[in-house]
């Protein structure tokens, strides 16, 4: 492939811009949860449907589609139309008075969010080699916790001064503009790898063969298999912190807006840092080591379980909580990079992107999705119960069930030692 140059990184830096607009508006319903939930009239149950079933049900099951799209259309301006939509959206959800209202337009916020990284990922596996993917990707899902902190923050410093809503229309129309901008950028020629096969014809599946190809991938690579079953159960891990800061203020007894704007501030600096020494250290595995990334993963998930109890069971006076807060953040960060560095190790160019939209949809359908729900149900059925804490014990229970990440990712290193051994 030709030569890495100023535009690539240039082509890389935007779409990383994107996506942080992207988790910016994704984030901002759970950032703002302590001034939604009571001016909406929302239980704990519809708050989870929110920030779970009604957004991720479209986000996904769209995103098989829109994958498909990003492997046969021009992709800029695909990902135009989805900034667009999401965007008006989100200006729609600043108008919401209530439950259903904020359900239909998050429906449609994940119609549009499903484009944009199918249609990136593939796009910087034609511009990128292989060998700096797991830093490429790991720089452009900088865009969780950049954005995650940015809409901690705003609903911490800017939700007091002009309200929920009015932070909603400008995030909307920051997005509109976007939208303009990437109607003038360039396509991507699309690289073939030397062992992709029939690549004239491969250009021409339709949809159903594209899924009979991606259901062949995945029957063949017990490796996908584990590294898809782990990112499940670490994402339903994340479904129940959408509620953290109702269980920070509600619980631990924290200024709504305060520990808004310091969340904001861990999460950005632990999940920023968590991606950069993902992208660059999981390489330096693959690089230098000749270790799979998912071993590399496996050490991450199993060295920082004890925090994910320690500081949900602790007093708002202590250091565990801040500390928990980074960890959390410094955790998800490492896990980008170098998963979706193996994905796009493992699949064909012609369904690169239908794998990694297949990909996102079991994270999001089964993973954030059913945490969301699960623990806004849990929360809603420990308190009518009378429990002290319903927050606390529904939200570590979650974060135990995430432990089971561990011998999934140890699995998956497993079966490359096995590869490995093979080709010697």
């Amino acid at each position: 492939m030709n030569k890495v140059t100023y535009k690539d990184y240039g082509f890389l830096g935007l779409l990383t811009l994107i996506n942080i607009l992207n988790f910016v508006d994704r984030s901002l319903l759970a950032s703002f949860a302590n001034f939604i939930v009571p001016d909406l009239g929302l239980t704990d149950t519809q708050f989870g449907y929110l920030v779970g079933l009604a957004f991720l049900f479209f986000y996904s099951i769209m995103g098989i589609f829109m994958g498909v799209l990003a492997d046969t259309l021009h992709r800029p301006r695909l990902i135009a139309f989805g900034i667009a939509l999401w965007s008006l959206f989100t200006i729609a959800s600043g108008a919401a008075r209530g439950f259903i209202s904020m359900g239909v337009a998050r429906m449609f916020i994940g119609v549009g969010e499903s484009i944009l990284t199918p249609s990136a990922v593939s796009s910087f596996s034609d511009r990128f080699p292989d060998s700096r993917m797991g830093f490429v990707i790991g720089f452009y899902y900088m865009g969780i916790p950049i954005g995650a902190g940015l809409s901690l923050f705003i609903a911490g410093t800017l939700g007091p001064v002009i309200g929920w809503r009015n932070c909603f229309y400008i995030l909307g129309a920051l997005g509109l503009i976007l939208a303009v901008v990437m109607l003038f950028i360039r396509e991507t020629p699309r690289r073939i790898k030397l062992e992709d096969n029939n690549e004239e014809l491969d250009d021409k599946l339709n949809f159903t063969e594209k899924m009979k190809a991606l259901f062949v991938v995945l029957k063949n690579s017990p490796i996908l298999i584990y590294m898809i079953l782990a990112g499940v159960i670490i994402h339903v891990t994340l479904g129940g912190v959408n509620f953290d800061q109702l269980w920070l203020v509600q619980e631990r007894g924290f200024d709504r807006a305060e520990i808004a704007t310091l969340a904001g501030v861990l999460v950005l600096i632990g999940g920023v840092g968590g991606n950069l020494f993902g992208g660059i250290i999981g390489d330096i595995f693959v690089s230098k080591f000749n270790q799979p990334r998912s071993i590399f993963l496996f050490w991450i998930a199993l060295l920082s379980s004890p925090f994910v109890v320690i500081y949900r069971l602790v007093d708002a006076e202590s250091i565990w909580i801040p500390f928990g807060i980074f960890i959390g953040a410094f955790q998800l960060g490492c896990f980008w990079g170098p998963v979706f560095a193996t994905i796009q190790e493992i699949a064909p160019q012609h369904i690169r992107a239908t794998l990694v939209a297949f990909y996102i949809l079991t994270l999001n359908l089964l993973g954030l999705a059913v945490g969301a729900v699960v623990a806004g149900m849990s929360i809603d059925y420990l308190r009518e119960a009378n429990v002290a804490d319903p927050y606390t014990w529904s939200l570590l229970g979650l974060g135990i069930f995430g432990f089971l990440s561990i011998p999934c990712f140890y699995l998956a290193a497993r079966e490359h030692y096995k590869i490995n051994e093979v080709r010697k």
